[in-house]
């Protein structure tokens, strides 16, 4: 017999994952976890203010901390860097149980009025990655390594949706190929930085940039943008 969560977002959560295949993070979804979760209706919309929404951003969230988890339970000691990106993508998509449950979320992330949760759940999993992976940027590069990934990212998940390959295989193989991409512009931008003649045309730009700071946030989860003061 397992235990049942005590938090009745958790509650509602485990029990709306077996509607959202069939019904999507719907209305007629959180009402069917509401009901067998046995949760009073003014304590679900509670914890739950725009219902199964809610829940959907709790199940990405759910499935960013496992990640975590996971990521620090291997050894990486002797992995290349770009190879620990790859295996942190790859353990955020093994999480999930069941394609479905991702594919509604997409669905219901595309949509105009929930666009900017999506974008900001697929930065917080990027930015749980590379401070996961050590990173301690505090410049315009805690910006610009969080959006390369968070372009790797959703390309992975689309093409992962789409992947019945044995195991995935193909989509572990597209995302290598989208970080190989990713290393090559690393590669022109070093190529800039060494040259004497490209370095005098960005000294304009690079005296620009070396003035944006990385935020300094509240406790994890606000992301991006919820800062006090910048970083000294």
């Amino acid at each position: 017999m397992t235990d049942t969560p005590a938090d009745p977002k958790e509650r509602l959560l485990d029990a709306a994952l077996d509607h959202v295949p069939f019904d999507g993070w719907s209305p007629a979804t959180f009402a069917a976890a509401r009901r067998d979760a046995e949760i009073d209706k003014t304590v679900a919309r509670a914890v739950c203010p725009r219902g199964a929404v809610d829940l959907a951003v709790a199940y990405h969230k759910r499935g960013d901390a496992q990640m975590i988890e996971g990521l620090k339970s291997e050894n990486l000691t002797d992995m290349r860097f770009r190879d620990r990106i790859a295996r942190a993508v790859q353990l955020r998509l093994q999480v999930v149980p069941d394609k479905e449950l991702v594919r509604r979320g997409t669905t219901l992330f595309a949509l105009p009025q929930y666009a900017p949760d999506g974008a900001k759940l697929v930065w917080g999993t990027c930015d749980a990655i590379w401070e996961t992976l050590g990173d301690t940027s505090d410049d315009v590069n805690w910006y610009t390594k969080r959006a390369t990934l968070s372009g790797v990212y959703s390309a992975t998940i689309l093409y992962w949706l789409g992947d019945t390959s044995e195991d995935d295989a193909k989509t572990w193989a597209f995302l290598d190929r989208r970080i190989d991409d990713v290393m090559q512009i690393e590669k022109v931008k070093a190529q800039v930085r060494n040259s004497p003649t490209l370095s005098k045309l960005m000294i304009g730009p690079n005296w620009f940039l070396s003035h944006i700071k990385a935020p300094t946030r509240f406790p994890k989860g606000d992301m991006p943008g919820s800062w006090t003061t910048p970083r000294r």
